[in-house]
């Protein structure tokens, strides 16, 4: 017999559950989560980087727009992704936007560590389900 820990964070849930598998059954013996945590909060905090920094250098928000919202967020699932295997990652967006100047771009670099400060309180917040399961 052994007892495992599975882990599970989903786009918006988050939960956590302690099995014991013996002779090929899995009786479950604790479960715990956290309904208000998933991978889109980690996704939310790459976005906020890139749009903050943006704003910061253009002085524009594109979170005020929808187009280029939805390319961030689909920027910031995969550099996600990435920096599973990778100690850091490259966003580039193209004509993000455009002023009176012409297009705007993002051509950013994103590390393994600055997205973990990114995501700290999130994953203290993680650790809570698990030791109540545990």
């Amino acid at each position: 017999n052994e007892s495992i820990l599975v882990f599970d964070l989903g786009g918006g849930t988050f939960d956590v559950s302690v099995l014991e598998v013996g002779d090929g059954v899995f009786e479950g013996l604790s479960t715990s989560g956290d309904t208000h945590l998933g991978g889109d909060d980690f996704d939310g905090r790459i976005v906020d980087f890139l749009a903050d920094d943006f704003q910061k250098n253009e002085g524009i928000d594109l979170r005020k727009d929808r187009q280029a919202l939805q390319r961030l967020t689909e920027a910031a699932e995969k550099a996600k992704c990435e920096l599973s295997n990778l100690t850091q990652t490259n966003i580039n967006l193209p004509f993000i936007t455009a002023t009176q100047e012409g297009p705007k771009h993002i051509d950013a670099n994103l590390s393994r560590v600055k997205f973990e400060e990114l995501c700290s309180d999130l994953l203290s917040r993680a650790k809570v389900p698990v030791e109540n399961a545990l």
